[in-house]
């Protein structure tokens, strides 16, 4: 079974687009959790919405509520639900791509030694092109998005660090890897994100090199050192 942990704060439009997706999955065997994290807007009552939809499928769906404390958390707690032996954790202004959850599956099915799977997607119009997984290159820069299909038994104990704010995923990856884990790249875009989101952002590379002096490259270079000093790279 895939455990689908979606945390939502504030997404109440983008929450029935990615759960729209999750209803058309050719992947059947799942369970649905959203964890509201403290939305101010009708996401929770959106979130509510949708059980008698998921019932009528026969597909698993619960909804918590947490008083608003991050993403990372509501990841957490969601995750403390999950029943799955695989664990997809979903951002609601994410679309899942019909084939996305079966495509991911087969692909560790056969990759036994890979305990997650990611694959290319769109963030708005751009196509985010990966490559296949490399440890050394996976220390230098985040290229893995949270939408990854991950074996539940070889997830953190202790979950997604809440202490960090920024570049949660990449701390993630860069935990399993210092764990001796590796994923393994699908060369398929599976999903799109909608730009505008709550939890994350992009620009394009070229402003990090030639616009230092903007607010949100700064704060990404200080998430960065962050999560390198963490992990003790030193360059």
């Amino acid at each position: 079974m895939i455990s689908v942990i979606i945390p939502v704060y504030n997404q109440a439009t983008n929450l029935s687009w990615c759960l729209n997706g999750l209803l058309k999955q050719t992947y059947k065997n799942l369970e649905i959790i959203v964890v509201n994290d403290g939305s101010t807007d009708n996401s929770l009552a959106k979130a509510q919405e949708y059980k008698p939809i998921f019932k009528k499928q026969e597909i698993p769906y619960s909804v918590f509520s947490q008083s608003k404390k991050g993403a990372p958390s509501a990841r957490n707690q969601g995750r403390k639900y999950s029943r799955g032996n695989y664990l997809l954790f979903c951002d609601a202004d994410a679309y899942l791509m019909p084939e996305a959850l079966s495509e991911m599956a087969k692909t560790l099915e056969k990759h036994l030694q890979a305990s997650f799977v990611y694959s290319n997607f769109k963030w708005g119009r751009k196509l985010f092109k990966l490559f296949p997984f490399d440890k050394d290159r996976l220390r230098q820069m985040p290229y893995i998005h949270t939408i990854s299909l991950v074996r539940a038994r070889d997830f953190p104990s202790r979950g997604w660090d809440e202490y960090i704010k920024k570049l949660q995923d990449w701390d993630l990856w860069l935990t399993m890897v210092d764990q001796g884990f590796k994923g393994v790249w699908l060369d398929k875009t599976l999903f799109y994100v909608r730009t505008g989101g709550v939890y994350s952002s992009w620009l394009p590379s070229i402003a990090y090199k030639l616009l230092p002096f903007l607010p949100q490259v700064k704060k990404y270079k200080k998430a960065m050192r962050i999560v390198k000093d963490k992990h003790g790279i030193k360059n």
